[in-house]
């Protein structure tokens, strides 16, 4: 069996979890490939060393001397070293990164890639695993996509035949030989990658929760964590709000059926949450929900015309504005004669009279309405549209609380039953929901 282990931030910022890590790689001799971003805060005052990389990017762009935020980096890995009694010279490649600094000889991109990079060489060094380069394996096309096949056949042939290898994530290598990171918290990337690579039985990111939890915990207080989800709730979930993964990080170990296992660095012992393609039965048969989740500051924008039904085209009309303006619609809520788009504030608002002109113009509406200040909140869970009654003891609960509901949308692939409520109602209908249905 092999596991393909990622640690973040939270698992990497100082020694003390670098020893967490070793215990844990320890228990399980299937756990031979470790994935590493770069460190992250030790408290809440503290900085991630990516957020200090970008800010000394960003003060060579404009003449401005980083070696203060510079020294802060190098303190943070050579203290870790120091600690553990890792014998690795580390000056060396600083003194070479600060020069490249200092000649502006070096990219952004290259520059925040070596949190990862300093990250990885300890933790090979600390666990005597082989080091393995994400700039040796990991290939961009030059459209940015990864080029699976050749990055997965050039690990492959690095993978040693016995003992560990320890890679950074973030990172790959252009076509032209130049570094090139992810979006953030693209390490998840290169853990799934390289699981798929290798053909891993188990991809387990490790952080610091032990799961997704069934809410958010900022809004309510101590929320399960969900023990099973599938990849198409784990989808439904990021999609409608929800802090899970880094969305691409998905696609590699789904088309490769390996389960996806987060679990907490902080707490080794605790199951996590296990992701499949699917789960032979319900973990739980009595919880119908599996998360709930949502997103505020929405815009809906709503159109009547008699007779629409029997018009080919109206809503066709609507959607065509929408991508002249290149403005993705997030849901469509309908019925016979009228049909609503719901959309991102942020994107709508600096064109929302042109667009309602425009619609106006082509669609000829007897009525066109705007709506903003609205939050989509979702209700997750496998086959909620054919367990009878669940929509109504929501929306009951919900109204029992005072909450006005002013969109629903439910469609027929089982998953997720969403609804709208005023941006100031939005943390009160989670709350409702988790209490009435989950607690």
């Amino acid at each position: 069996m092999l596991k393909v282990t990622k640690f973040g931030g939270s698992s990497m910022a100082d020694a003390g979890q670098y020893r967490k890590i070793r215990e844990i790689l320890g228990s399980d001799p299937a756990r031979r490939v470790v994935v590493v971003s770069a460190a992250g805060k030790r408290n809440k005052a503290d900085h991630k060393i990516t957020d200090l990389l970008y800010l000394c990017h960003a003060h060579i762009q404009y003449g401005v001397d980083c070696t203060s935020v510079f020294e802060m980096i190098t303190s943070r890995y050579l203290e870790i070293r120091d600690e553990l009694n890792i014998q690795l010279d580390l000056e060396t490649e600083f003194a070479a990164l600060k020069q490249q600094l200092t000649s502006k000889s070096i990219s952004q991109d290259e520059l925040v890639s070596r949190g990862e990079y300093f990250s990885a060489k300890l933790m090979a060094a600390y666990l005597g695993f082989r080091f393995i380069d994400s700039a040796k394996w990991v290939k961009f096309n030059l459209d940015g996509t990864v080029d699976e096949d050749a990055s997965y056949d050039a690990l492959r042939k690095q993978m040693p035949l016995k003992g560990g290898a320890v890679i950074p994530g973030f990172y790959g290598i252009m076509p032209d030989g130049h570094i090139r990171t992810f979006s953030r918290g693209g390490s998840d990337i290169t853990g799934a990658l390289a699981a798929a690579a290798l053909d891993a039985d188990v991809y387990e990111n490790w952080t610091d929760v032990s799961g997704i939890l069934m809410a958010d915990p900022r809004i309510v207080d101590d929320p399960q964590p969900i023990p099973e989800v599938t990849y198409d709730e784990l989808r439904e979930l990021s999609y409608s709000g929800a802090q899970v993964l880094h969305e691409d990080a998905i696609f590699p170990v789904r088309e490769k059926n390996i389960p996806l296992n987060i679990r907490n660095t902080n707490a080794p012992e605790d199951d996590g949450t296990m992701i499949k393609e699917r789960f032979d039965g319900d973990h739980d048969p009595h919880r119908f929900i599996t998360g709930i989740t949502g997103k505020k500051d929405f815009t809906i924008i709503s159109m009547s015309k008699r007779g629409m039904s029997n018009q080919v085209g109206v809503l066709h009309k609507v959607l065509s504005v929408l991508v002249r303006h290149n403005i993705s619609v997030d849901y469509v809520p309908n019925g016979i004669d009228n049909v609503s788009v719901v959309l991102p504030t942020e994107a709508v608002a600096p064109h929302l009279y042109t667009i309602l002109a425009e619609i106006q113009k082509e669609a000829e509406p007897d009525t066109l309405d705007v709506h903003d200040q609205i939050a989509v909140v979702a209700a997750v869970g496998r086959k909620m549209a054919f367990r009878p009654g669940i929509s109504g003891k929501i929306f009951a609960a919900l109204g029992e609380a005072g909450i006005n509901i002013r969109m629903i949308n439910q469609g027929p692939d089982e998953l997720n039953i969403i609804f709208g409520v005023d941006n100031r109602d939005f943390a009160q209908a989670i709350r409702v929901l988790y209490n009435s249905f989950v607690k």
